[in-house]
This record gives C-alpha cells, sequence and structure tokens, in this order.
C-alpha cells in the first residue's frame, strides 16, 4: 500500500491564564497585541503582518526564518481566514502554512474561552492535514504550545 499524501492529526492544548475572558479574546483580536505575542520574537524577523478580526477577515503573517533554524533564510507564510467568532467566547479560523511558495499544511483551530473563579480557561484544538515537507504534528503542537507561552507572559504584563 503506498504512503498517504497527507498526515492528518487532532491535538486540544489547555491554559489557564489569571484574567477575564474578555481579556484574553482582547489579545486575539487587537492587531498591535496579537502581533507582539503571536509573531514577534524568536529566532525569525517579521516581514509582513496584517489582521482583519472579523467573520470573514484575513489574518497573514509572514516571516524568514532566522539562522539557528533548520531552513534559515526560508520564508514561512501563515494565511488564515476567521469562520466563527463569539466575543469573550470563542474563535474559529483556517489556515494555511507554506514555507516559499509550498504549502505544507492547512488547518482548522478553535479557541474556546470559558470563564473561572481564577479567570479564563482555555482551549485549543487544532485540527490539521499536513503535507510533503511539513513540520508535522509534534512540532506543529509544540509550535503553539510556546506561542501559548508568550501570550501568558504578554497577559501578565
Amino acid at each position: 500500500m503506498e504512503q498517504p499524501s497527507a498526515i492528518h492529526n487532532t491535538f486540544v492544548i489547555e491554559r489557564s491564564y489569571p484574567v477575564t475572558p474578555a481579556r484574553v479574546f482582547s489579545a486575539f483580536a487587537d492587531a498591535a497585541q496579537k502581533r507582539r505575542w503571536f509573531i514577534e520574537g524568536g529566532h525569525s524577523t517579521v516581514e509582513h503582518y496584517t489582521l482583519d478580526f472579523r467573520v470573514g477577515g484575513k489574518e497573514c503573517g509572514r516571516v524568514r526564518l532566522g539562522e539557528n533554524t533548520p531552513l534559515a533564510g526560508v520564508a514561512c507564510i501563515n494565511d488564515a481566514t476567521y469562520l466563527n467568532i463569539v466575543p469573550d467566547q470563542r474563535i474559529v479560523f483556517a489556515a494555511t502554512m507554506s514555507l516559499g511558495e509550498k504549502c505544507i499544511s492547512a488547518s482548522l483551530g478553535t479557541v474556546e474561552l470559558l470563564a473561572t473563579e481564577a479567570g479564563t480557561d482555555m482551549i485549543f484544538t487544532h485540527q490539521s492535514a499536513f503535507f510533503e515537507g511539513a513540520d508535522g504534528p509534534e512540532m506543529r503542537k509544540a509550535g503553539w504550545q510556546s506561542i501559548f507561552d508568550n501570550l501568558e507572559a504578554h497577559l501578565s504584563r
């Protein structure tokens, strides 16, 4: 039997933040805030970032991978479309990731925000298809965990 042309995967990441759901939601909805915790820092240079946070709106980020990465100098492009937004409760988006001109994955992401006595529980569900040349499910999950670490640091400021 031939190898499948796509690897399918679903993972869930749960985090608790000691701020209100409105504060967490704002960190996703505001372009300046999201740029800081989502795309800046790390080992890459931001070349382009836009966020149109509304149902049907687009988010696009393009970074040049740094010298300390396996793909130094390659452009990594993330394009997303927002499918469902319920203020302070839920964000659903569809996204693709490309390295250079080659699309390496397509995914559906769902962010759920639940009010608690201590602040907010966030449940992030990531469903994806990884294509040839993709980073793979384990690396993608690690990437999102790092992004949510950045969100935690942002929210604690």
